[in-house]
């Protein structure tokens, strides 16, 4: 089968020369004139990859659709967790060190990313931008299910080739190495992989007398991101630390109390650190300014994010929409009001510079 290679287009150039080299992959990517150059320059490809990069280049502004995907959901998932997956958009160089350690948020990184590519190459076949893909060709003539006979027709995604592109080409990194952490990757990766594919669903169109379902022509659609993104943050949250087999072919808990991963879960070797302060070392930006929730019992709360160093608070004036009515027929109407609002922002530690252990 041609696979369509992806390029991560939709990132800052400037990571491209920011990121430390040994961390260089292609979620480092950017758009830096034409397919060969890119191709050809960026550090970190492995020969299968600029392969498929050169052969295919129409992929790349559909993968880069992939890349704003991932990351949005990867921020919207830890928007109210200490490390909140902004460092791309900090100019900090932070985002490698974190994917360096084995840790929960890298599994949670490496599951997103290729779910990301999942998704948008399968979207793209789908919206005919790609040459060696379109909808699904299995769905074709007639078949039934628990309502009765129906029809494929409409264009079904065809998940099974952005599942087997995003094989292709994000796992070629890591099926060079043999060690414990390219096992560890390719596990998240297709974790990842199949969660996209777990939420495909069934869509149908009546056709008969006044809508009645006489006929019924279906096909199959991909669900939002979102719900791809909420079921990877519940593996995430429900992740299983893990230590290689004696020969190393595999994993096994490293609590015997927890049960043994499926391909469905999201694996580590490394706890994560506590993310609190500004460390470059383990990629952490710290919570210093970080915004906290004074109410709240969670992960946002004044007392959780700021790691104890408490918090100062603000009050600020803000314009809301305030006594909306609805008029007939159809809008609503808002009046606009002036709001007082207190804001909790964490406090910096005593020493607020960078630590380096270097």
């Amino acid at each position: 089968m041609n696979f369509l290679p992806g390029i991560w287009w939709s990132l800052p150039l400037v990571l491209i020369w920011a990121t430390p080299p040994v961390t260089s992959s292609w979620w480092y990517m950017g758009a830096v004139g034409s397919s060969r150059v890119m191709c050809d320059n960026v550090p970190g490809l492995v020969s299968r990859q600029r392969q498929l990069c050169r052969r295919h280049p129409e992929a790349m502004l559909s993968i880069g659709r992939g890349v704003a995907a991932w990351t949005a959901e990867c921020q919207h998932q830890f928007r109210r967790h200490r490390w909140d997956c902004n460092a791309l958009e900090r100019g900090q160089r932070l985002l490698g060190r974190v994917l360096l350690r084995s840790s929960r948020e890298s599994a949670f990184v490496h599951a997103i990313s290729s779910a990301g590519v999942v998704f948008a190459i399968t979207r793209a076949c789908s919206q005919g931008e790609l040459k060696s893909c379109s909808c699904d060709p299995k769905k074709k003539g007639s078949t039934k299910d628990s309502k009765g006979h129906f029809d494929w027709g409409g264009c079904s995604d065809n998940i099974d080739y952005g599942i087997k592109f995003a094989r292709a080409f994000v796992d070629a990194k890591e099926r060079k190495g043999k060690d414990a952490r390219a096992l560890m990757n390719l596990h998240n990766n297709r974790a990842g992989r199949k969660a996209v594919k777990r939420f495909l669903k069934q869509e149908c169109k009546c056709h008969g007398v006044s809508g009645s379902c006489t006929l019924r022509t279906c096909w199959l659609a991909m669900a939002d991101f979102r719900k791809t993104g909420d079921y990877l943050w519940k593996k995430y949250n429900g992740a299983i630390q893990v230590v290689m087999n004696q020969d190393g072919t595999g994993f096994t808990v490293a609590n015997k109390k927890f049960k043994k991963p499926t391909k469905n879960d999201l694996v580590y070797f490394e706890s994560s650190p506590d993310y609190c302060i500004r460390d470059r070392d383990v990629g952490s930006l710290g919570t210093a300014g970080r915004v906290c929730n004074q109410t709240s019992r969670g992960m946002d709360s004044c007392e959780v994010m700021c790691c104890g160093r408490g918090y100062d608070t603000s009050r600020v004036s803000r314009m809301t929409k305030c006594e909306c009515k609805f008029h007939w027929c159809c809008a609503v109407r808002c009046q606009d009001c002036l709001e007082v609002v207190d804001i909790h922002t964490c406090k910096a530690p005593k020493s607020a510079g960078w630590i380096s252990r270097t």
